[in-house]
């Protein structure tokens, strides 16, 4: 399947490239993400006319993630959670927690962008985590678990 990309896509090509993907990766993947449109006369006119546009947004996209990269690299987490003696915790830190202790400091992140390769977070400690910003842009932020205070009464 031959198909013009719309955006720069890892491991494949950059904005207006012509590339050849298999069927599945470019109907399951591409052409629904709006990454991608088919090899046509009528698809080539179209591109060339927003080429300008396309890496425009490109570039803004690109920027942002930078800025938010920056942000990022520079924030502590801290997550709090209920602990045992040894510091093994009561469940576990994923990434909506990473989450969402962004969102209380304002800095946007979803969970698609953490990248936890060993599995959630289970004991006690500091923690340098992977987040995937950008195609081009990848960083790590400090997470501190912390294990809660318990109330004596």
């Amino acid at each position: 399947m031959e198909l013009i990309l719309l955006e720069r896509v890892k491991n494949l090509g950059d904005l207006g490239d012509k590339v050849t993907v298999r069927p599945g990766y470019g109907r399951n993947f591409l052409l629904p993400q709006g990454k991608a449109v088919p090899v046509t006369d009528e698809n080539l006119a179209d591109f060339e006319s927003r080429r300008a546009e396309l890496e425009r947004k490109q570039a803004d996209k690109l920027a942002a993630a930078q800025a938010r990269a920056e942000q990022l690299s520079e924030a502590v987490l801290i997550i709090a959670r209920k602990a045992g003696t040894e510091g093994k915790l009561f469940g576990s830190v994923n990434a909506a927690d990473i989450s969402d202790a962004a969102d209380i400091l304002g800095i946007q992140l979803s969970k698609a962008e953490i990248r936890l390769p060993h599995g959630p977070l289970r004991m006690v400690d500091d923690y340098e985590v992977g987040v995937h910003l950008h195609t081009d842009v990848d960083t790590v932020v400090k997470v501190h678990v912390v294990a809660e205070e318990e109330d004596e009464e």
